[in-house]
């Protein structure tokens, strides 16, 4: 299993969107990672001068949103919902979808509950927990 560091995931990011706005030829997960880089207009500027940014930390309890971690869930969740894992994902953002009317502020609802399932799992020193994962995005409306 491939797990990237922090900057080698940050600068996928930034080649991703650099290759998309260059046209130049893209990967399937680079294209995936461009589509929601695209989604994300907020995080352009970010994104676009990673000079100033790549090496940032974003504080949380400075109310600080980290917009590469922010992505990095989008891709987990485009990547979950692509096969299906934990089984009854798709289902359930199909419902979410329903339910807001709109298939981002859906996919959100899935990013907020897998940030809580890493965060939970990183902070008890687990893995992360599908059956949690899940019961949450239950919960959504």
């Amino acid at each position: 299993m491939f797990t990237p560091s922090r900057d080698e995931a940050r600068r996928f990011i930034i080649d991703a969107w650099t290759k998309q706005r260059a046209g130049t030829a893209l990967t399937a997960l680079e294209r995936m990672t461009a589509d929601i880089v695209a989604l994300h207009p907020e995080y352009h500027p970010v994104i676009e001068h990673p000079e100033q940014h790549a090496q940032r930390d974003y504080r949380p309890e400075a109310g600080e949103i980290n917009p590469f971690l922010h992505l990095s869930l989008h891709l987990a969740v485009a990547e979950q919902l692509s096969i299906d894992q934990p089984p009854g994902l798709r289902a359930q953002y199909e419902r979410l979808k329903q339910s807001r009317g709109d298939a981002h502020a859906a996919l959100h609802a899935l990013v907020e509950c897998l940030g809580e399932v890493v965060w939970q799992a990183q902070r008890h020193g687990t893995a992360p927990d599908a059956n949690l994962y899940l019961a949450c995005v239950e919960r959504q409306k």
